[in-house]
């Protein structure tokens, strides 16, 4: 909490607003002193079209993550999230309220480009707009999606015991393209005895038992800032039967 009041003295004294701070910047302000939403272009079909805002947790998170980052170099992405999430929840709420009225605005500001650009084109020029945005956003959400998640801390997948045996040989064999390497390692996997094979079966199970363990524990700390959406099924059904319970 120390650390977010120092910060928030140091914008009390700017006495300005990201919008004075950087003024024309043509895209989404990344000071932690500012809230002011900048359509950013993306489109060739409109010369220009506004991406969504950041949701008020999402914002504090992307804004603290860094300070947290300087101050603990060697920690996880999930112990920082760990760390915010509680900050965020301990947050007065006049000072959350900051937050989610800069989301309000930003949503209103984005509603009204979007109005703007569509009063402006033609028919076909909509339907071509359209099929654009929905090429990009298809081959973009995946990637935003995962960049999210990583900023969130979520933990990784378990790897395969196949995968494992390629992550471990990968680096031993020198000679080669990729794909000469992979080929060979593949053989070598293919060679390998039941015995053999069984240590990475072991090592397999084990990382299953990590990822179930990290992502119980992060999922509880997305029911706790609100994020449900990110929730496995299976949880979310449990959820639902323990509130009924």
């Amino acid at each position: 909490m120390a650390l977010f009041r120092g910060v928030w003295s140091v914008l009390s004294a700017l006495g300005k607003s990201g919008a004075d701070l950087c003024a024309g910047c043509g895209s989404r302000l990344r000071s932690p002193f500012s809230f002011a939403y900048v359509p950013r272009c993306f489109s060739s079909t409109a010369n220009c079209y506004p991406k969504k805002p950041l949701t008020s947790y999402v914002r504090f998170s992307k804004e603290q993550l860094p300070l947290f980052k300087a101050q603990n170099p060697d920690a996880k992405n999930s112990e920082l999230i760990r760390k915010i999430a509680q900050l965020w929840r301990e947050l007065p709420e006049s000072e959350k309220k900051i937050y989610e009225d800069a989301y309000r605005a930003d949503w209103q500001a984005y509603k009204e480009e979007i109005n703007r650009i569509q009063e402006q084109l033609t028919p076909s020029q909509i339907m071509s707009l359209e099929k654009e945005i929905l090429q990009k956003r298809l081959k973009k959400k995946a990637l935003i999606k995962k960049r999210e998640l990583t900023m969130l801390g979520k933990p990784k997948r378990p790897r395969s015991a196949y995968n494992i045996f390629i992550a471990e040989r990968f680096q031993e064999t020198k000679d080669g393209t990729s794909q000469v390497k992979l080929k060979t390692i593949n053989e070598n996997w293919k060679n390998l005895s039941s015995s053999q094979k069984q240590v990475y079966i072991q090592l397999a199970n084990d990382d299953k038992i990590r990822y179930y363990n990290e992502m119980k524990s992060w999922e509880e700390q997305m029911m706790e800032v609100g994020r449900n959406d990110l929730l496995r099924r299976s949880v979310k059904h449990q959820g639902k039967d323990d509130i009924e319970n």
